[in-house]
């Protein structure tokens, strides 16, 4: 027969082996959730980028209604505020400013990505209104 003190020790809790296997197993699942979840934050940012481009090209359309001409390069997107289009310049999801031109008398939105500098690839590659916007391959 089993005595009162080998009872006492198996309903204690778990041993120090036991808690170390769980915190391994949850710091697998962790990582493999990161590994799957950090990738497509990336991808959301570059589809808002493309989604907020396709919305400031139709902000420049009614710039556009309201005076027949866009607004030249020098004054940049900052006459849809002037004109009370918008109330802020927009801006893409990694927080730069758009970079507008006037090229032919016809505007066009560039993001530069999340590294904010030109060219680039993956996140950090430049994003255009002349671009197919709708992410397509």
């Amino acid at each position: 027969m089993k005595t009162n003190k080998t009872q006492r020790r198996r309903a204690r809790g778990f041993t120090l082996l036991e808690i170390l296997v769980v915190i391994a197993i949850l710091g697998l699942l962790t990582g493999m959730v990161a590994v799957a979840v950090v990738p497509t934050f990336s991808k959301a940012k570059v589809d808002t980028t493309r989604t907020n481009i396709g919305t400031t090209m139709d902000l420049l359309k009614q710039y556009y209604l309201r005076k027949n001409k866009y607004p030249d390069t020098g004054t940049g997107l900052k006459a849809l505020v002037d004109e009370q289009i918008t109330d802020k310049i927009p801006r893409d999801p990694w927080n730069n400013d758009f970079l507008y031109m006037l090229e032919g008398n016809k505007p066009v939105v560039i993001s530069y990505g999340d590294d904010g500098t030109p060219g680039g690839e993956g996140n950090s590659a430049d994003l255009s209104s002349k671009d197919d916007l709708s992410g397509k391959k």
